[in-house]
């Protein structure tokens, strides 16, 4: 049977009997072992590409991308190598079937990963000394006795599956501003709000106050008028009574 399918299988008949994460699970017979195998791979692809794809679900320490002795070109399969054997099983669930430039990906557990004896003998100087097969396959083992550009050690990547880290002072300025414009933006609404309420109180006053004009005016019998009309009567109204009083004034004079 194709090797991705049956992996598939077992991942949902796992999911279906909800042994996922438990001693029951077939990972669990891996737990040891922070080598994945990655197959099916393209063979355009290189050691820094793998990395790309395989770095989403852990940090990666270490890769063999297996390649051919004559021409160095890619066999299209390669061994990695996570910081936290953990990654191994997100690794695996997740992107076993992935398809990457229309191949897909198998990606399978590795029980006891050994490095190539000629890359072992070649890492240790050219001296096989019988440990190489073992001590060349730590963390790092590429850089050992290398002096580093940075101060970045391979051995102590970030570690993914421990908690948040303690807020900084940087990210506690920020949510410090962040507490102050959300207050201020607070404030603001409840000034708004009471500006609303006031000028709602004061169109309810007017309303009632005309209402209760009108209903006098009804019970008088007479025409409830504008309050602008009104106000123009009572002038035009003046004006005539003052425009009677000059003439009387000079009538009286005449006289």
């Amino acid at each position: 049977m194709n090797v991705i399918a049956e992996i598939t299988r077992i991942n949902q008949a796992e999911l279906d009997s909800g042994v996922v994460g438990t001693s029951a699970s077939w990972h669990t017979k891996y737990a040891e072992s922070a080598w994945v195998y990655v197959g099916n791979l393209p063979v355009r692809l290189t050691e820094g590409d793998v990395i790309c794809v395989m770095s989403q679900f852990g940090e990666v320490e270490d890769i063999n991308l297996v390649r051919d002795s004559d021409t160095g070109k890619s066999r299209g399969f390669a061994f990695l190598k996570y910081e936290d054997a953990r990654s191994c099983v997100l690794a695996v669930d997740n992107l076993t079937g992935s398809k990457i430039l229309s191949r897909s990906l198998r990606i399978d557990h590795v029980d006891k990963y050994r490095l190539p004896k000629d890359l072992a003998v070649e890492e240790n100087g050219g001296v096989d000394d019988g440990l190489a097969l073992v001590d060349r396959t730590a963390p790092g083992h590429a850089y050992h006795g290398k002096e580093l550009a940075s101060s970045f050690d391979i051995s102590k990547g970030q570690d993914l599956f421990a908690g948040p880290p303690p807020p900084s002072e940087t990210a506690c300025i920020i949510n410090d501003h962040d507490e102050r414009r959300e207050a201020k933006r607070a404030r603001k609404e409840a000034r708004d709000r009471k500006r609303k309420e006031k000028e709602d109180r004061r169109a309810r006053k007017e309303k009632n106050r005309h209402d209760k004009r009108s209903s006098k005016m009804k019970e008088t019998g007479t025409r409830t008028v504008p309050d602008s009309e009104s106000s123009f009567s009572t002038q035009t109204s003046g004006r005539r009574k003052t425009s009677r009083e000059q003439k009387e004034k000079k009538r009286r004079r005449e006289r």
